[in-house]
């Protein structure tokens, strides 16, 4: 079965260095343009929070983030789908400084109860396709149809999203060659805001779902349920335990769940639904 890091990630591991391969929909990080941007040094501040995180320093970038209006910012770049801020980054490592607990969720979740409101962007180059917009629809549906969740979602499509909790767009146009996605973390009882897909018009619905619900289970809280060795990427490495995330959800495995939707890769087969084990990490966490 060939993996994809949300990209095609037997494809996109080749070429990279300072990123890892995940199943993220964040996929195979392309080789470009963001990419021949990572050569600043990261600071040592940054290698400091990281370390405090327990994240492996092999895994940070920096790169321009894309926003649906055409602007962009830096940000630090973490298993390629996952990105922060650097004041993201040194708040989380203050935290975990601060908490002794550690599991596979991070230690920044959404407000109990609330709902939040989902936008699938439709305006310009970074408009979801028809197809990519059925899919967000069936990832929504994944959240919404669980009982037991105290979080819900309620899902618009235009152009509006800055009063939005979170807004999903196509960033194919700044990651020629790669396919995945990526997220953030939440904060302040918010979910992260941006959730960017790209390079998924070759794959049918179900794997677009795939993806689109992963990267919300990173906006909400998510961390890769093989992020100790990402086998689903065909590799033997620890992305860090992290001091955002790591922490062990209580009912779920701690080995190899080889059908859970937060898997750091993915692959051209996906049905796009949660595992079991998925379902009850959200009613533990939520």
């Amino acid at each position: 079965m060939k993996n994809f890091k949300f990209g095609l990630l037997g494809m996109i591991c080749l070429g990279l260095t300072v990123v890892s391969c995940s199943k993220d929909e964040d996929q195979t990080i392309p080789e470009n343009n963001d990419t021949a941007e990572v050569i600043k040094e990261i600071p040592q501040k940054v290698i400091d929070a990281a370390n405090t995180l327990e994240l492996n320093v092999n895994f940070i970038r920096y790169g321009q983030f894309h926003f649906p209006d055409g602007t962009s910012e830096e940000r630090l770049f973490f298993e390629d789908d996952i990105t922060m801020t650097e004041a993201q980054l040194l708040s989380l490592a203050k935290l975990a400084e601060e908490s002794g607990t550690r599991q596979y969720s991070t230690f920044n979740l959404v407000s109990q109860g609330r709902n939040i409101s989902i936008i699938g962007y439709t305006g310009g180059n970074q408009a979801l396709s028809s197809k990519e917009r059925t899919a967000l629809q069936w990832a929504v549906n994944n959240y919404n149809r669980l009982s037991g969740v105290s979080i819900s979602f309620t899902l618009t499509f235009g152009t509006n999203y800055q009063s939005k909790d979170m807004v999903v767009y196509n960033n194919t146009v700044n990651n020629p060659g790669g396919a995945g996605g990526s997220a953030g973390f939440p904060s302040n009882g918010l979910p992260n805001k941006y959730v960017q897909i790209y390079g998924l018009s070759g794959y049918d619905t179900n794997v677009n779902e795939h993806v689109i619900t992963h990267e919300i289970g990173h906006s909400v809280g998510f961390r890769h349920t093989d992020w100790f060795s990402r086998q689903s990427c065909g590799q033997n490495t620890n992305e860090g335990s992290a001091g955002v995330g790591a922490v062990h959800i209580t009912g779920t495995p701690t080995g190899y769940d080889s059908t859970s939707i937060m898997l750091a890769c993915f692959s051209a087969n996906e049905d796009g639904e949660f595992n079991g084990n998925d379902i009850t990490a959200l009613r533990n966490m939520y």
